[in-house]
């Protein structure tokens, strides 16, 4: 595990739209991309953006500010390896217990949260650009 460098960020964006065209099907057509741009922006606006590699490049990574994870993404084929729970212990040890959204529509995303120890708190009607798709609102306990 490592800082992200903006000489990183290409391959995090490749990373991203391989992850979510395998987890995020209830996307609508063409959201994908829409994403993807406001995700190059947010990789140099986050104040930290870790990665864990694999072989030549990266398999995972996380930016967070504060206690506030912003995006957890795995490459599809390190799914169910750990590497997303090793991001998060690592920013937990960094900032105490962490918040995040998820979408309401990615189970998968959920239940690995909830294994997490995080609890729902909230819920959002619409994601954070006002777009049709609901976010919870998770944050972990003080344990």
């Amino acid at each position: 595990m490592r800082p992200a460098r903006s000489a990183d960020h290409a391959a995090l964006v490749e990373l991203w739209r391989r992850s979510v065209e395998a987890s995020h099907d209830f996307l609508a057509p063409g959201a994908v991309e829409e994403i993807e741009a406001e995700v190059r922006g947010a990789l140099g606006a986050v104040a930290e953006l870790w990665l864990v590699e694999a072989g030549s490049g990266p398999a995972a990574f996380l930016g967070c500010t504060g206690n506030h994870v912003e995006m957890l993404f795995v490459a599809p084929e390190f799914f169910r390896q750990g590497l997303g729970t090793r991001l998060l212990e690592h920013a937990r040890r960094l900032h105490g217990p962490l918040a995040v959204e998820v979408n309401e529509a990615n189970a998968a995303a959920h239940a690995f949260y909830r294994a997490c120890g995080f609890v729902q708190t909230g819920r959002s009607p619409v994601d954070s650009a006002g777009r049709p798709y609901p976010l919870l609102l998770l944050r972990q306990g003080d344990a």
